[in-house]
This record gives C-alpha cells, structure tokens and sequence, in this order.
C-alpha cells in the first residue's frame, strides 16, 4: 500500500485581534528547547507561517490522528508567546510579511521583488509513494486533469488583505504568479522530465530545483510524487480526504500506466483555464470536467473522482470514508465557504480568525 505524508503551512496569529504576528522564530526555538530531537516543525518564507511534515503513513485515520496532533503542538509552542495557529490559506486581515533572513529568501526577495512578498499564503502538500521515476513521471502526466478538483475541494482562501477576492482560492491565483508554478505539458519519460528542469534552472530565472513548482512534481528528496494544488485546510478532515484522494488517484494513475492507457492529452493551456475556474468557484458552481474540459456541476464532477478512483479506494479500504468525507464537505461546504458563513454571522473579519483558530484544532 502506497505511503502518504502531508506538509501543511500554518498562519501565527494574535488569538484576540486576529492579526499575523511574525513569531515563527520564537516558536521554531521553543520547539527546538522543548524536544530537541524534533523533526517536524520548520520555518517558511515569511515569520508569520509555520510549516510542518507528517510521517509517512499507509492508514488514513493514523495520519489524521498526526495531523491533529502537529496542529495542536503547533498550538502549544504558539501560546508560550500569546499566538496561536489558524490553517487559513490567506490572511482575512491586512498583513505586511515579515521574511526569514536566509541567504535563499533574502535572493528571492530581491530577484522576485512585490512578487515574492505577496507570497504570504498556506498550502498543503501531499506526498505519495512511488517505486520508480518512470512509474513516477507516468503518474504526473495521467494526475493533470484531476488537479484542480483537488485545489476546488481544499480552497480556504477568500480573504486577502482585508476584502473578499470573488475567489474560493485566492492563495492559487497568488501562488501562479512564480514563474515556474503551474499545471505542466506531458513529460512522457524520466529523462524528458529531468531534462526539462535541469533547463529551467539553466535559465537562470529561477534559483534551483527546488523552485520548480509545479503543480505536481518528483520529489527531489523522497521517493514520491508531490502533489502540490491544494490551500491548507481548515478542517483536519478535509486535509484526510485530500490525502486520500491524492493517494487513490496516484495508484489509478499507475495502473492505467501498466495497462498502457495513454494519459489525456489536455494542453497546458486548458488546464490553466480548469486551475483558474476551481479557483474562482471552488465546489459552488461549475468545474471543467476532467475529461472531456467542458463545464460541469462541480458536484458531479466531484463525483466523477470518486468513481474514477473507485477500485484503488477500495482496495486500501477508504473507499466509504472518501464518500461520507465528500458528501460532508458538499454539505458543509468548504473552506472559503465556512470562513464567508462567518462573516456574515459575524460581520467581523477579526471574528472569522478567532473561530478558525478554534475549527484548526477541531
């Protein structure tokens, strides 16, 4: 059974006020004082983020049992400084980011200038097991077109710098602004794929390979693919059927590969406009159905993943946790949705951090 690991990105904020406090630092080096061992926590872009990596897991209940458990860590290191950790994808107040000086972010702070200091949004990246590069990169071109479902059902990002965008997701339209982010053409074989990024790093434009941000890509570190689309989610369960449905999909993906099913032929260019409408309407209007690109409701698209990825969901057994995590989701609604029923309950941007610091740790 193909593993799972789960990196999510938290906002540090003031539990009273709302707003992002710059404390990463802090809280970095309490976690460090506290249980010097740890590998879990790490510093981001901006001393207002707070990143942390699961352990590799194949049940879906012992990895949400360790996101909850990350999450309410991160809590407690907060709370020694009077912060705590919201997993909001953008933050609903206006915010100036505070950069981690580092030789890496200092250099992309002066090659990328307002672009980079924009980038004050929280992901949620999945890692799936694979055995090969070739088996990797066949999963990558047959992934393409489901990528944005994924990115509709995690969107946590209506708020930005003190206003609603119109957007599910504004931390996506963000995130493409880095020249190298995106959904990406057909690679074909591992020797295509390694190519092209040895390529975009000899441009120059970009730093390393670690600047290769593609919508998903071959882990540079671990033997997975990284699926790299959704916001951080406001619910730990909405995380958990993300994962699960990264893992379904990346097994269906392989198996299609060692049938000899071709992967869909969608140009980047179709892909970008389904990244785009997921963005704009996340799970409340229409979707670009994978397969044949045209509008749909996102309901039955959504649908359409599940029995697409049916055999590989029941074969790990999580295929009536993936239905029941769906059909929740679809009710309750997602993210954007509950953070925008906040504010107009409350009719405070300030009162909408407040519940989501709560809603983080369940």
């Amino acid at each position: 059974m193909r593993t799972v690991g789960v990196e999510e990105e938290l906002l540090l904020v003031d539990p009273a006020s709302g707003d992002p406090k710059a404390l990463a630092a802090a809280v970095l080096a309490r976690a460090a004082h506290e249980d010097p061992g740890q590998d879990v926590f790490e510093k981001e872009l901006f001393g207002q983020m707070l990143e942390f990596a699961t352990h590799p897991q194949s049940d879906m209940g012992d990895l949400g049992a360790e996101i909850v458990r990350c999450r309410k860590e991160a809590a407690g290191y907060a709370g020694r400084f009077g912060c705590a950790v919201a997993a909001l994808a953008s933050s609903p107040l206006p915010v100036s980011p505070s950069l981690t000086v580092n030789d890496r972010y200092l250099w992309l702070a002066d090659r990328y200038g307002v672009g980079t200091r924009d980038q004050l949004v929280c992901g949620c990246h999945v890692h799936v097991s694979v055995e090969s590069d070739e088996e990797g990169v066949a999963v990558l071109d047959r992934l393409r077109p489901w990528l944005p479902v994924l990115a509709a059902i995690s969107a946590n990002s209506p708020f930005w710098q003190g206003g609603d965008t119109g957007y599910a997701s504004y931390r996506t339209r963000v995130w493409e602004r880095w020249p190298s982010a995106g959904p990406t053409e057909l690679f074909a074989s591992p020797e295509r794929y390694h190519r092209r990024v040895k390529d975009m790093v000899a441009t120059g434009v970009i730093l390393d390979e670690a600047m290769v941000y593609f919508d998903a890509r071959l882990s540079a570190h671990y033997p997975t693919v990284e699926v790299r689309v959704s916001d951080v989610c406001l619910c730990a369960e909405t995380a958990v059927l993300i994962a699960t449905l990264t893992r379904a999909l990346v097994e269906t993906a392989a198996r299609d590969w060692r049938a000899g099913r071709p992967p869909l032929d969608h140009s980047v260019s179709l892909l970008r406009l389904a990244a785009w409408q997921a963005a704009r309407s996340g799970v409340e209007e229409d979707l670009l159905d994978p397969v044949t690109m045209e509008p749909r409701a996102a309901r039955d698209v959504l649908w359409s993943l599940l029995e697409y990825a049916g055999d590989a969901l029941t074969d790990t057994g999580d295929a009536a946790q993936a239905e029941q995590g769906l059909a929740t989701l679809l009710s309750r609604g997602n993210g954007a949705r509950e953070q925008r029923t906040l504010l107009e309950r409350t009719g405070s941007l300030r009162e909408v951090v407040t519940e989501c610091v709560h809603r983080t740790q369940g």
